[in-house]
C-alpha cells in the first residue's frame, strides 16, 4: 500500500512529459484536420472547438479530468471515440502480451536454472555463449529471421501475418500468435535467464547452503527448496520490469507480422499525427507497466520474507 502513491506520482508526473512532448511535436491537430489547403481562420475555428485555444495547463488539465472520468475524447482521423478505438484493438495486444509474457518467464526461467544448476563447464559455457547471442540480437532482425524461415522454408506451418483472436478460435489464434510472441519474448527471456543464472551461482557460496549441505540434504532439495527461492526474488524484479519492454515491442512486432492490435494503431496515429490518440496510448502504456511493477514487488514480498520485514 505504502508503494501506490509513489506509482501515481510516476504516473502524474510521465503524464506531464507525454502531454510536454506533443505540445513540442510539428505541426498541430487543427492544421491536420483542416488539411493543407485550409485558411488560418479556418484552423482557429477549429482549434476554438478542439479547445487548443486555451493555455497549455488549462489543456493539460482537461486531458487529465477526461482520463479520470473516462471521457478520452475523439480521434482526428478515425472519426470515432478513442476509448472505443482502442478498445477495439485492445484483445489484440492483451493476447500477444500475455503469450509473450508467459514464454518469457518459461524460456528464461528454464534456462537460469539450467545454468545456475549445472555443474558441468560445458553447458554453463554454451548458455552464456547463447545469453550473449539473444541479447544482442535486435528485435527486427528476429522476426525478420522467423518471417524468412516461416514464409519461405517452411510456408505451411505456421502463419506470418494477420491475426485471429481467442474469440473467434482459440486454435487459430495460437497459430497466429506463435511467431509474434516468440519474437517479443526472446531478448527478455535471456536477461532473465542471465540474471537468475548469476543469482543462483553466487547462492550456491552462500553461508546457508553450506550448512543445508552440512546437514545432508541432498543437493535436490537444497537448489530447489534453498538456492532458488531466494534466487527468484531477482528473476520477479527483473519480469515486472521486462513487461514494460513487451509493450514497447509489439509496436514493432505488430507491424511486422501484421496484426491489428493497439502497437499498429500507435504507429499509424503518429504517422497521421493524430496526437490526441498517440498521447494516450503511450500513457496507458506507462501506467500498464508501473501497474505490473507493483505485481512484481507484491510477488517478491511475498517470496522474500526479508522484504516484508523492511
Amino acid at each position: 500500500m505504502r508503494r501506490i502513491p509513489a506509482a501515481l506520482l510516476t504516473a502524474l508526473g510521465a503524464s506531464i512529459v507525454i502531454f510536454v512532448l506533443m505540445q513540442l511535436a510539428p505541426g498541430s491537430p487543427a492544421s491536420v484536420l483542416a488539411g493543407p489547403d485550409a485558411t488560418p481562420e479556418t484552423v482557429a475555428a477549429i482549434e476554438r472547438s478542439l479547445g487548443l485555444d486555451k493555455a497549455a495547463p488549462v489543456q493539460y488539465f482537461d486531458w487529465l479530468r477526461g482520463l479520470v472520468t473516462g471521457q478520452l475524447g475523439d480521434s482526428l482521423i478515425y472519426r470515432q471515440s478513442i476509448a472505443e478505438l482502442i478498445g477495439q484493438r485492445l484483445e489484440s495486444t492483451i493476447e500477444l502480451a500475455a503469450l509473450a509474457a508467459i514464454l518469457m518467464c518459461v524460456i528464461g526461467i528454464a534456462l537460469g536454472v539450467l545454468g545456475g544448476s549445472s555443474r558441468s563447464a560445458r553447458v554453463r559455457a554454451t548458455l552464456d555463449s547463447a545469453f550473449s547471442i539473444l541479447l544482442a540480437l535486435p528485435t527486427y532482425v528476429t522476426a525478420v529471421l522467423l518471417l524468412l524461415l516461416f514464409g519461405v522454408v517452411w510456408p505451411d506451418i505456421l502463419p506470418v501475418s494477420g491475426e485471429t483472436l481467442l474469440s473467434e478460435s482459440p486454435g487459430g489464434a495460437l497459430q497466429s500468435l506463435i511467431l509474434p510472441a516468440i519474437t517479443l519474448a526472446i531478448p527478455h527471456s535471456a536477461v532473465i535467464g542471465r540474471l537468475l543464472q548469476t543469482s543462483m551461482r553466487e547462492a550456491m557460496h552462500e553461508d546457508y547452503v553450506r550448512a543445508a549441505n552440512a546437514k545432508g540434504l541432498t543437493h535436490r532439495r537444497v537448489l530447489w527448496v534453498h538456492v532458488l527461492r531466494n534466487s527468484m526474488s531477482t528473476a520477479v524484479v527483473v519480469i515486472g520490469i521486462r513487461f514494460g519492454g513487451l509493450l514497447g515491442g509489439a509496436v514493432l512486432v505488430e507491424a511486422l507480422f501484421a496484426r491489428n492490435g493497439v502497437g499498429q494503431l500507435l504507429v499509424q496515429s503518429v504517422l497521421s499525427r493524430d496526437y490526441f490518440v498517440v498521447q494516450d496510448l503511450i500513457l496507458f502504456a506507462v501506467v500498464a507497466a508501473i501497474v505490473m511493477q507493483l505485481i512484481s514487488e507484491m510477488a517478491l514480498a511475498a517470496l522474500d520474507p526479508r522484504v516484508r520485514l523492511k
